[in-house]
C-alpha cells in the first residue's frame, strides 16, 4: 500500500479509503490510485487485514446433491449474494451426508475463520443433525424450512404445489395425480402436502400418488403407469426432471400432452420452455433466496438474536403442457 501511495502521490490512508470503497475520495484521486494499483499489480493481504480487523469477511456454505438443479442454484445464488455484500463464500459439497461428514464440513469451514455458515441440505435426518450442532458462529438454514422458523430462509414449497394443482383444477381436471420426490427430503413432503391441501380446499379427492427420486428415469417409470390409467387427466410432478421423463413416457405410449393428460412440473429449469410441449412449472426465485440468506446472516452478525424471514412465495409459469380435459 505504501508503494501504491507513492506511485499515486497520495497518502497511505487515501489508498486504504479507495480499497474500502469510501465516498470521501474525489473521483480524480480514486482514478489515480486505481491506476497505480493496476500498474503495480497490488493485491490486498487478506490475512493481514483479518489480523487488524478481526474479521474474515468470509461466509461458509455446506451443500449436498449439487448435481440437482435446486441445490446447485441455491449454492450459486448464495455465493453471488455474498460477493455483492462484500463477503467471500467458501463452499463445501457433501456427497454422503452423515453426522461425521457434517462435523468435518463445519470444522473445515471454521478452520477458514468463516464468520457464519449457511446450510443447504434438505434431508430430514440431516436437518436434525444441523439443529443439534453447538456453533461458535451463526448458522442459517436455506432448505427444508418451515414458516416462522428462526435462523432460516426458504421458499414456500406447499404454496408452490398448491399453485400447480389449483391451476389444473381450475382447468376442470379432478383427482390430479402426483409423482413425489423422495419423501426423506423435507421439500418433497412439503410439495406432497400442498398437492393434498389443494384438493381438500376444493372438497375433492386427490388422484393416485406415485413415488419418484428426482430423476428423469423415475419420472419415466411413473409415466408408464399413468399412461395405462385412463382415469388420469392431469399430473403434478414434484420436479421438472421427473416431469421430463414422465412426458416422454406418455408420448411413447401414444398419450397426447396436453390433449389427454396435462403435466405440471416444479423448479422451472432453463430447458422447460424448450420442451415439446413447453412445460408448465413452478418457478422458485433462487436469486431472491440467496439475497435473503445473506441478509439474514448479516443481521445475525450484527447482533440480532435468532432473526427470521418470511418464506418466499414461488410463481406458476403457465406454458403449453396444460389444457382443459377432454370429456
Amino acid at each position: 500500500m505504501t508503494d501504491v501511495a507513492a506511485a499515486a502521490g497520495v497518502s497511505h490512508q487515501t489508498v486504504s479509503r479507495v480499497l474500502n470503497g469510501s465516498e470521501l475520495v474525489r473521483d480524480e484521486t480514486r482514478t489515480r490510485v486505481l491506476a497505480a494499483i493496476a500498474e503495480l499489480g497490488y493485491r490486498r493481504n487478506n490475512a493481514a487485514r483479518m489480523l487488524v480487523t478481526n474479521r474474515s469477511h468470509r461466509i461458509g456454505m455446506i451443500s449436498a446433491h449439487l448435481v440437482l438443479h435446486g441445490p446447485s442454484m441455491i449454492a450459486v445464488s448464495v455465493q453471488d449474494a455474498g460477493h455483492k455484500a462484500g463477503y467471500d463464500v467458501s463452499l463445501v459439497a457433501v456427497e454422503d451426508f452423515t453426522a461425521q461428514s457434517l462435523r468435518e464440513a463445519v470444522d473445515r469451514l471454521l478452520d477458514e475463520a468463516v464468520e457464519a455458515i449457511v446450510v443447504a441440505v434438505a434431508h430430514r435426518e440431516a436437518l436434525e443433525q444441523v439443529r443439534s450442532l453447538e456453533m461458535p458462529v451463526p448458522l442459517v438454514v436455506v432448505q427444508g424450512v418451515s414458516d416462522g422458523q428462526r435462523m432460516a430462509v426458504g421458499i414456500d414449497q406447499e404454496a408452490g404445489a398448491c399453485l400447480a394443482v389449483e391451476h389444473l383444477l381450475d382447468l376442470g381436471h379432478r383427482h390430479v395425480a402426483h409423482v413425489t420426490g423422495p419423501l426423506e427430503w423435507v421439500e418433497a413432503g412439503q410439495r406432497r402436502a400442498g398437492w393434498r391441501i389443494a384438493h381438500e380446499q376444493r372438497h375433492v379427492l386427490p388422484g393416485p400418488e406415485l413415488s419418484g427420486d428426482w430423476s428423469a428415469e423415475s419420472g419415466y417409470k411413473a409415466g408408464l403407469r399413468i399412461a395405462a390409467d385412463p382415469d388420469v387427466t392431469a399430473v403434478f410432478v414434484a420436479n421438472d426432471g421427473m416431469a421430463i421423463g414422465l412426458t416422454y413416457a406418455l408420448h411413447e405410449k401414444g398419450r397426447d400432452v396436453p390433449g389427454e393428460i396435462s403435466v405440471v412440473g416444479f423448479d422451472n429449469v432453463p430447458e422447460a420452455r424448450y420442451l415439446w410441449p413447453a412445460l408448465t412449472t413452478v418457478d422458485q426465485e433462487f436469486s431472491l433466496l440467496g439475497r435473503r440468506a445473506v441478509e439474514l446472516t448479516l443481521r445475525a452478525l450484527g447482533g440480532e438474536v435468532d432473526p427470521s424471514a418470511e418464506l418466499i412465495r414461488p410463481a406458476l409459469v403457465v406454458r403449453d403442457s396444460t389444457a382443459p380435459p377432454r370429456y
